[in-house]
């Protein structure tokens, strides 16, 4: 007797479970939905799974003993009549000579599947009266999330990876899994795909959108057709695995996925420091494209210094004067990140940017005038607000006018990771570097100073220049062209 067969809803009745007006009523459900009787008892909201199972054991004839001793799994095998005694017999001689696991040797013969392993050795489990083994591991295991609305199938994948040394906490409910992964932190999440209140794919879209969209999800599924898959993969998913598929291959699986992971997460920390969100998810996808040891590229460079702040510093309080500094810098900040280019520091009263490095854009000599603009505006927009506050408190003359100096220069540079082992970062150095440093130097309040080659990289359509006579910059011999943005 099965959880599936009308006879089941008859043993519920006996043992006072249920009502037949309720059995009455699962059974019609059955019929729509195709659930087993005691599916359809459960999500009719008339049983709980744990009296499900007691009931089945009843049914196999197993409570009579109440030792802890729990039965063979061929035994429940035989008694949910997933295989017959000869195929058991079989099955057990081959064991007797190879010493391999019952279950993988039943699936190789065809007598059963792994689904149905699992809701054996979930039976198994339950009937021996095990404590629950979702509680929380404190020996530094790598923490797996299970969400399965069947119980069966969640003890028979713990009970596996828990062999291979994970630590597995088990979810029935995919809403239940989804609030408590802020808790948990788990390094990966195993979803079946076909749950009532939440399949499985949707469950990883929620999880990708929230505030864990790190953590990797492995979809597990019986349905391995080519659609669901995509629909998966879609939803975020990072690999998808056969409920057929071995425990050690489950595992080989995790670790793939786990691994990936955490090489992009590190790759995410990096450079979410220094850039957009925008050209860091660049960056992940074309992951093998960055080179972080050092490698030659050309980018363009822009330097920003505030002009007069020595003066403001020395007429404000300290924590003033920080409180407008960080102001000023975060708008400064804001532009660069908007303009899709990578924030290598801050200087003082100023900052380095850099177009081009780790991610390339056909049109990054633009993006930095663009970004030298916005950040003229900005400090013009933080005037005007100075002025009225000025006014409004009933104040005596003019309040100290911060101005910017820009200089931007193009060319090539080394690109990578820069420093000790203890301390490094991302920076580009070279001589195109200090040209434009130089330049911001040049630059007098307000005013955009360009290099030769940025001149040359930006459509003149795009920007107007005005030809300015060349400098003499240190360390250079000759004269440098400058053009200032206009």
């Amino acid at each position: 007797m099965s959880a599936s067969s009308p006879l089941f809803g008859d043993l519920l009745l006996k043992l006072g479970i249920v009502s037949p007006s309720q059995v009455q009523e699962a059974l019609a459900l059955q019929a729509l939905t195709g659930q087993r009787v005691g599916e359809a008892l459960i999500s009719l909201g008339y049983v709980t799974r744990e009296q499900i199972q007691d009931a089945l054991g009843e049914a196999l004839g197993l409570h009579h003993d109440k030792s802890p001793m729990q039965p063979a799994l061929g035994e429940l095998l035989v008694g949910l009549k997933y295989v017959t005694l000869a195929q058991l017999d079989e099955a057990l001689a081959r064991q007797r000579r190879d010493g391999r696991k019952l279950g993988e040797i039943l699936v190789e013969l065809g007598h059963c599947t792994y689904k149905q392993i699992y809701e054996a050795l979930g039976l198994q489990n339950r009937i021996a009266g095990r404590q629950d083994l979702a509680r929380p591991a404190s020996d530094g295991r790598r923490r797996v999330v299970v969400v399965d609305d069947s119980p069966l199938a969640c003890a028979f994948v713990q009970e596996g990876l828990v062999a291979l040394g994970y630590e597995v906490l088990c979810f029935q409910d995919p809403f239940e899994a989804l609030e408590s992964m802020g808790r948990l932190q788990p390094v990966i999440v195993l979803s079946d795909l076909e749950m009532p209140s939440l399949d499985g794919v949707e469950l990883c879209r929620r999880l990708k959108e929230g505030p864990s969209h790190a953590v990797p999800v492995i979809i597990l599924t019986a349905n391995d057709g080519e659609a669901e898959r995509v629909r998966g993969l879609r939803a975020g998913a990072d690999d998808y695995v056969n409920k057929s598929a071995s425990m050690d291959e489950l595992a080989a699986r995790i670790e793939s996925v786990v691994r990936r992971t955490g090489e992009t997460e590190r790759m995410r920390k990096l450079f979410a420091r220094y850039t957009s969100d925008a050209v860091v998810e660049e960056i992940l996808k074309s992951a093998d494209a960055v080179v972080l040891t050092g490698e030659k590229r050309e980018v363009t460079l822009l330097f920003a210094d505030i002009r007069n702040f020595t003066g403001l510093a020395e007429s404000l309080p300290p924590e003033q004067v920080v409180g407008v500094l960080n102001q000023v810098l975060g708008r400064m900040s804001d532009a660069v990140l908007t303009c899709g280019g990578t924030l290598d520091k801050f200087l003082g009263d100023g900052l380095m940017a850099v177009f081009g490095a780790p991610v390339a854009r056909p049109d990054d000599a633009l993006r930095a005038l663009q970004c030298a603009k916005m950040m003229m505006d900005a400090l013009t927009d933080l005037r005007i607000e100075a002025e009225a506050e000025w006014t409004a408190n009933g104040r005596e003359g003019q309040p100290l006018v911060l101005e910017l100096g820009v200089g931007i220069n193009s060319g090539v540079v080394v690109a990578g990771n820069i420093g000790s082992t203890q301390r490094a970062e991302y920076t580009c150095i070279g001589d195109a570097v200090n040209v434009a440093a130089r330049l911001c130097a040049l630059a007098g309040p307000g005013e955009i100073l360009v290099g030769e080659r940025t001149r040359e990289l930006v459509d003149a359509n795009e920007t107007a220049f005005e030809d300015l006579p060349p400098v003499r910059l240190k360390g250079k011999q000759q004269p440098v062209p400058l053009f200032r943005a206009l």
